[in-house]
């Protein structure tokens, strides 16, 4: 069954056209992200990395300018069907909203192991994300 974690909205003082360039590449996470998970490795579409000693592999499915970031369960990663999102709304010229949303194929066991694990974990790479981009001047 596929399951809906959607991450709180955050606020970044940009607008939509600053920060889509960001987040629609991938290798441009990499300082935020090598100390964070090991075997960091990225390009533009894609990346790899390990979690927990479990690799994990992204890929980069669909770009929206200025809306959203589509990304995929790359091959040789993780066995677990899922879709995330990276979702910009610009509401004013310096104040576009972030949000991200995964849709995950999670078994029931999955579901109750790791369901509230995935939904703080967006609340804080959402936040995380948003504290970064608003650092730019």
């Amino acid at each position: 069954m596929m399951e809906k974690y959607e991450s709180k909205q955050q606020q970044i003082n940009h607008p939509a056209s600053l920060v889509f360039p960001i987040i629609s590449r991938l290798d441009l996470l990499s300082p935020a992200m090598q100390d964070k998970v090991e075997d960091w490795q990225a390009t533009e579409d894609s990346c790899s990395f390990k979690v927990k000693g479990m690799k994990v592999g992204l890929r980069i499915a669909e770009r929206v300018e200025n809306k959203h970031v589509k990304i995929v369960a790359d091959e040789g990663g993780i066995p677990i069907d899922f879709t995330f999102w990276i979702q910009l709304k610009e509401v004013a010229e310096r104040d576009t909203r972030v949000r991200m949303v995964l849709h995950a194929e999670l078994n029931m066991m999955m579901r109750m192991m790791i369901g509230g694990k995935i939904q703080s974990g967006l609340d804080q790479a959402v936040e995380g994300l948003a504290n970064a981009l608003n650092q730019f001047r």
